[in-house]
């Protein structure tokens, strides 16, 4: 199967808007290494994008397609026209697109049409399962920004035609549940009013770091919760604010007039 791949023409067609400079990089010489050339390659995104990314494209021998942006996709949209095009006068044995898109699935299903293999290569962090499916296969690379160089990418040891292993129904429970928490967490509360829990930690906070009262500037009993002049702890403070024990929101005025 190798050595049908190495046997065409070979087409590198990357989503410069999409994947990060050092996945470029990596993915490129993924395909030198794996299918053995690139022979065509070209880098689809805005004019910021090509500037930006100049030096490394030069570098790699990778010809810019500057897309003046005219609405959402529009990159996209250029990329795919272009695929079919090569695909119909070079007639490639493989066309790699570099892209973490879901919307390239329809370009992929139409290269095949055209008898060439298509492979993905996406970027870790914005691959959805349902991408890697459509192609023939598909490989993830890690953004190694912060390494300074880039790394060689961890090949899948599968074959082109071996399908794509579902993940396994524990992993993808494990990986719900996180999703779940997350949105939990990042849930916002409606405006002018704090989360119970939120509230609660301030309040025990507050009480914690108040630093005690002289017997000058000791304030009236009136203005603390138990009537004795002492600081007010978290317990007192629930007495208050019942609708925080109880896991209920409390505008933050109505809070302060309260426990003053």
């Amino acid at each position: 199967m190798e050595t049908d791949l190495k046997s065409g023409r070979v087409l590198v067609l990357i989503d410069a808007d999409n994947v990060s400079a050092d996945v470029i990089e990596q993915a490129l010489a993924w395909v030198v290494a794996e299918i053995g050339a690139a022979h065509v390659r070209r880098a689809y995104g805005t004019a910021e994008a090509a500037v930006k990314h100049q030096a490394l494209l030069r570098r790699l021998g990778i010809r810019p397609m500057v897309n003046l942006a005219s609405g959402k996709n529009s990159t996209d949209i250029a990329l795919a026209v272009d695929a079919v095009a090569l695909a119909a006068s070079e007639r490639p044995a493989v066309a790699v697109i570099v892209s973490s898109d879901s919307d390239f699935a329809p370009l992929v299903l139409k290269l095949r049409e055209f008898g060439c293999r298509v492979v993905g290569i996406g970027q870790t962090g914005k691959v959805g399962a349902e991408v890697a499916q459509v192609y023939d296969r598909f490989v993830i690379l890690t953004h190694q920004a912060r390494r300074g160089r880039s790394v060689a990418a961890t090949v899948p040891t599968r074959s082109i035609d071996e399908p794509i292993a579902e993940p396994a129904p524990a992993a993808v429970a494990r990986k719900g549940r996180g999703r779940a928490s997350k949105a939990a967490s990042a849930e916002e509360a409606p405006p002018g009013r704090t989360p119970a829990p939120v509230a609660a930690s301030m309040a025990t906070e507050a009480a914690a770091v108040s630093p005690p009262s002289g017997p000058r500037d000791r304030a009236p009993s009136a203005q603390t919760p138990g009537g004795d002049g002492s600081e007010p702890d978290a317990r007192r403070i629930l007495e208050v604010l019942p609708e925080l024990a109880a896991g209920q929101t409390v505008a933050l005025t109505d809070a302060g007039q309260r426990l003053r």
